[in-house]
């Protein structure tokens, strides 16, 4: 890797060469980690019904997911002419782009993350919000009357559970006295799911939802609006959607076990600081395993009692768990 950032600096400068190749790393990450959770889930949910999944295609099915990809980039692309073509076709490049951004804030060992920001967390929770406006846009423009339903809940949904993820979010912030990811990690002596096993409930249940996940999966929900806001999508534009979705997953997995499972931390981290990537990505994929656990427990929610889920209840124990928190911390601090 040295030589080819040597190589690329020379042509464009040491920093677009560091630019591009970090993007392009974190890309080919991202894309065998979605083929990855792809075959995952599919043993996860066979698994839970009392079956094999795919075993042909590769050892244990294996390469399934990489025969799909196959053939939805062999796919023709279709453009209903009722739609707005240019909204229609910039949504699924906007769901996709800030998955790179997001994935580049985590830390993944005693170093910076390879975009450090000394307020990483504000940043994360403003580029996990942007998706859903490519969600709005897929199915507004689609001039689909289910696919418009399914943006509008969409919205709906992203709205509600956003604040009780942040207010979890900020009863660590209030522990560790910063909003840096990498100081948060530095901060635990324990993992705060210890300290705050009430706020790691109520971020887990919000980045299930956030992500669309079922029991949450109200925007797609196949068996009341067909496919949702990518009903009019084909190919590799439908892909895209869902690469973006398990992206999500894995980086939102990730800045769970950042802020309530120690990050890196690990044991022999100190003699060995190769481990503790290994350690994060361990953590994130157990929150992922959870959330497809979950998928294939729970029943679908409807929409009315998803919100009174969010609003009701997720929201005010948020509150007063960080009310909580601040006040033990203040009696702890003037003890």
């Amino acid at each position: 890797m040295t030589w080819l950032h040597g190589l690329l600096a020379r042509v464009i400068g040491d920093f677009a060469a560091t630019l591009l190749l970090g993007a392009g790393f974190i890309l080919l990450f991202l894309t065998f980690n979605v083929l990855f959770l792809i075959w995952l889930e599919r043993k996860v949910s066979a698994h839970a019904q009392r079956r094999l999944g795919p075993m042909e295609v590769g050892p244990h099915g294996a390469l399934q997911t990489v025969a799909d990809m196959l053939k939805l980039l062999s796919k023709q692309l279709v453009t209903p002419l009722a739609t707005d073509h240019f909204t229609f076709l910039f949504a699924p490049i906007l769901i996709f782009i800030p998955t790179i951004c997001l994935a580049s804030l985590v830390p993944l060992g005693g170093a910076s993350a390879f975009a450090e920001m000394p307020n990483g967390l504000a940043v994360v929770v403003v580029l996990s919000g942007i998706t859903v406006i490519a969600v709005f846009m897929a199915g507004w423009s689609s001039n689909n009357k289910y696919a418009v339903l399914g943006g509008m809940r969409s919205v709906a949904q992203v709205v509600a559970y956003e604040i009780p993820v942040l207010l979890s979010a900020l009863s660590v912030v209030l522990i560790a006295q910063s909003l840096n990811l990498h100081q948060i990690v530095a901060g635990q002596t324990v993992p705060y799911a210890l300290l705050e096993p009430v706020a790691a409930l109520i971020f887990f249940i919000g980045i299930t939802a956030e992500t669309n996940r079922a029991p949450f999966d109200i925007p797609e929900a196949e068996s009341e609006l067909v496919g949702g806001f990518h009903t009019e999508y084909a190919g590799m534009r439908f892909a895209l959607f869902f690469f973006a979705e398990y992206t999500n997953m894995l980086v939102l997995g990730a800045v769970g076990a950042t802020l309530f499972l120690g990050g890196w931390k690990g044991p022999f981290v100190g003699s060995a600081p190769w481990l503790g990537p290994v350690y994060l990505l361990l953590k994130a994929y157990a929150v992922v395993f959870l959330m497809m656990w979950a998928r294939w427990t729970f029943p679908r929610l409807r929409f009315d009692q998803l919100m009174n889920f969010a609003w009701k209840l997720l929201i005010p124990v948020a509150l007063v768990n960080l009310v909580v928190t601040a006040a033990v911390l203040f009696a702890v601090g003037g003890a």
